[in-house]
């Protein structure tokens, strides 16, 4: 049988997504607020139970690495996301990371220090590019449109 649309494999996307969700609180001890949104090629990476904490309705995109050993003690660094942030493809959260509520960090930024609240972080290393903004679920900009003309035109 032929596919006719990609919605013929929404509910096979949607047991799969639960499927992984179950795993990574149960088996990897991740705790997951209400709402998360976890891409099926996200990686996390904890020492112990409780490591990574992933704050309501923010969502972790695709080949996001998040990792909890020091590398260099070798010790375990817990790391916190708030709530209602969006964590870009490819970025990578190092050991010890505190990400604030209403966040966006960028694709492929490299993570190393803590990330204020409502700010918008890119780069390796990860920099401000702007603070104060607004976002919804999921870590939507609120009116995307006025706050993605003022990111370039200030």
């Amino acid at each position: 049988m032929a596919l006719k649309s990609l919605n013929q494999l929404r509910r096979v996307r949607e047991a799969l997504l639960r499927i992984r969700e179950f795993w990574l609180r149960r088996k990897v001890g991740v705790v997951l607020g209400p709402g998360v949104s976890i891409s099926l090629s996200a990686r996390f990476a904890p020492m112990r139970r409780g490591d990574i904490c992933v704050g309501a309705e923010t969502l972790v995109a695709f080949k996001t690495l998040i990792f909890t050993r020091d590398l260099a003690t070798g010790e375990s660094r817990p790391v916190r996301i708030g709530a209602r942030c969006f964590i870009g493809g490819g970025s990578m959260i190092l050991p010890g990371v505190t990400i604030g509520d209403e966040c966006i960090v960028g694709g492929g930024a490299v993570v190393f220090d803590d990330v204020p609240a409502r700010s918008i972080v890119t780069g390796n290393p990860a920099q401000v590019l702007r603070s104060d903004i607004e976002v919804g679920p999921l870590g939507r900009l609120k009116g995307a449109d006025d706050n993605t003309r003022r990111l370039y035109v200030d």
